[in-house]
């Protein structure tokens, strides 16, 4: 389905038949998202309009009624005849009152949940460098915050404003069919009202963005402070993080009263007051020319007091509006920023089997160099070890193996295929990583082990293969719920071991063509170490294999060690062959195994 919509931006995920919007502004933006309900919005707006005309007319019938009780005569019946009239159209207003109101309610919750599903598949497409350059705070508050005044805007806030412009556009249609020079006062104060709220936006808005763009930061620094809460505490920093966290809170109040501020100086409330006088002392004046009735000053006051409606609501209302269309500007800004990848959907699509070169590859990470010239070839089933100093490259270089991140120049080649003419899905679904920073969700060890395969097709025999096969299975049943046992958040209820583990039964459930680990025993004792070994055998088994590990077990069993340094190639070949050649290689291995002989006596 699509609408007139912009370009859409580059992005690494999308789903079939996806709604197009506008996204050429934030209001155009709104508009498109409305219009995809259009049935929806026809109806809240004509049972409005029905809604609005029966209030102003219900007050022309209670003139008509004083009139006829002044006149006498057969003042009862057709007093009854207008009662009985005012009493159906009370009815018929409240019936198109409940639609109209039920109507919007039902577009604002729809317009949520469209701008939730909109931007989670945006975020979904983004890259991982996209990704590693927001704060997780901001772009929480985003999809909860915004959205939610995205959604008042709608309702309340443009639903009053509607039913207020229908409250001005009613009545004063009515008031002109009882005497037009009824209309000059009501006509002056609906012109000085609209330039009064013309220049109420113009001072609102910018304080509503500005509000807006605090509350996400506000928002980051309580989530760095949660995330982060072990650091905190270890380095006894509390009163620190709530200092900086008041700071941005002191920040947000400061808005919030300068809001107040501006609310307050609403001039419009003190004009209706003397609007109303004058709609009076005029009413009376026409009264006393005999040019009107007394009925209809009754009809003509109570029609005037119905402009009052919009004068009231305003402040809220547009107060509203503003924080809507700040939360839509943050939250257009995200979905329309372009991303570096492709998923390429018309792209190569195939079985690997694991052959990989590297040609000439150079890669910058915000413009600092971090891969030059990078060559070298791995075959199928091959596993190649990569070595080197902190900050040589070595995760960068793996991540150009499944996309994570494009060359700037040279090519990297799986089976022939230049990366970037693969299906970005095809590609990734076959290949699995192993990450030295786990991630484990807040759910069940079973569907965290079934992760790759998602959650319709967790199949019970094949995730206790995988977790056997990484010796998993015993730990996992030492559990009082087994498999079922629902870990905390990012398995912080498990050690760095089991988590692992996880991570490599995770890897073995989606049978992956080539794996990438990086450095996964770092921080296990020996025992549980050489458990891992036992699981890391079984995973590489008949696949293409990049292992970045400083561990020198690890190291000989490798087909080919790759050394790296500040991005570049030092040598490739075998633990013997590099030993013989290769002095860095050398002071690598004589350093590593240093190490390890001091834990061992430790």
């Amino acid at each position: 389905m699509t609408s007139s919509a912009a370009a859409v931006p580059r992005r690494e995920f999308s789903i079939s038949n996806e709604y197009n919007y506008n996204r050429a502004s934030p209001m155009r933006w709104i508009v498109s998202h409305v219009m995809r309900h259009a049935g929806v919005l026809l109806l809240a707006l004509g049972s409005a309009v029905v809604a609005s005309f029966l209030y102003a007319w219900v007050s022309r019938l209670g003139g008509r009624a004083v009139d006829t009780i002044s006149l006498g005569g057969e003042a009862p019946e057709a007093l009854l005849r207008i009662v009985l009239t005012i009493c159906v159209a009370v009815v018929v207003r409240t019936v198109f009152d409940l639609v109209s109101g039920w109507m919007k309610e039902v577009l604002g919750a729809r317009l949520q949940r469209d701008v939730r599903e909109e931007l989670e598949i945006s975020l979904l497409g983004k890259s991982q460098t996209f990704h590693n350059r927001q704060r997780t705070g901001d772009i929480m508050a985003r999809s909860t915050d915004d959205v939610r005044q995205l959604g008042m805007m709608i309702t309340p806030g443009i639903a009053l404003i509607y039913d207020s412009v229908l409250f001005i556009i009613f009545p004063i249609a009515v008031i002109g069919t009882i005497h037009l020079q009824l209309l000059v006062v009501p006509l002056v104060y609906i012109t000085v009202f609209l330039i009064a709220l013309s220049r109420f936006n113009r001072k609102l808005s910018p304080v509503s963005g500005a509000m807006q763009m605090n509350f996400g930061r506000m928002n980051s620094t309580l989530n760095e402070s949660i995330t982060g809460i072990e650091l905190v505490k270890s380095a006894a920093r509390e009163a620190f993080e709530l200092h900086k966290f008041l700071r941005t809170a002191a920040a947000h109040r400061r808005y919030f009263m300068e809001q107040g501020r501006i609310q307050a100086t609403y001039w419009p409330m003190l004009y209706l007051g003397i609007a109303l006088s004058l709609m009076f002392g005029h009413g009376l004046w026409l009264v006393t020319q005999d040019l009107i009735t007394i009925g209809d000053l009754v009809a003509f006051m109570s029609l005037a007091y119905l402009l009052g409606f919009p004068t009231f609501i305003s402040i809220f209302s547009f107060t509203l509006v503003q924080m809507g269309m700040a939360g839509a500007k943050r939250i257009l800004d995200i979905i329309n920023q372009d991303t570096e990848l492709d998923e390429n959907r018309s792209g190569y699509r195939g079985l690997l089997r694991g052959h990989v070169i590297f040609d000439r590859v150079t890669y910058s990470y915000d413009a600092v160099p971090t891969l030059k010239d990078v060559s070298f070839e791995v075959s199928p089933g091959e596993c190649i070890a990569i070595v080197g100093q902190t900050g040589s490259g070595k995760s960068t270089l793996t991540k150009m193996v499944n996309r994570i991140f494009d060359c700037d120049s040279g090519a990297v080649v799986v089976d022939g295929v230049d990366v970037r003419d693969w299906n970005l899905e095809s590609l990734r679904s076959q290949i699995s990583m192993i990450e030295q920073d786990i991630f484990l969700y807040s759910r069940t060890l079973r569907e965290n082990i079934g992760f790759g395969l998602g959650g319709d097709r967790l199949d019970d025999e094949r995730i206790q293969q995988a977790a056997r096969a990484a010796q998993a299975h015993e730990f996992i049943m030492g559990f009082q719920d087994g498999y079922d046992t629902v870990i905390g958040e990012r398995g912080v209820t498990l050690s760095g071991g089991q988590r692992q583990r996880i991570a490599i039964a995770r890897a073995l459930l989606t049978n992956p063509r080539i794996l990438i680990i990086d450095d996964s025993t770092s921080a296990v004792d020996s025992a549980t170490e050489d458990e891992i070994q036992r699981a890391i055998n079984n995973v590489m088994k008949d696949r293409t294999t990049f292992l970045i590990t400083h561990r020198i077990a690890q190291i000989r069993k490798a087909d080919k060690i790759l050394v790296l340094t500040r991005g570049r190639v030092v040598d490739l070949g075998s633990h013997d062959e590099l030993l013989a050649r290769c002095d860095l290689y050398r002071r690598i291995f004589i350093r590593t195994e240093t190490s390890a002989n001091a834990m061992a006596g430790s």
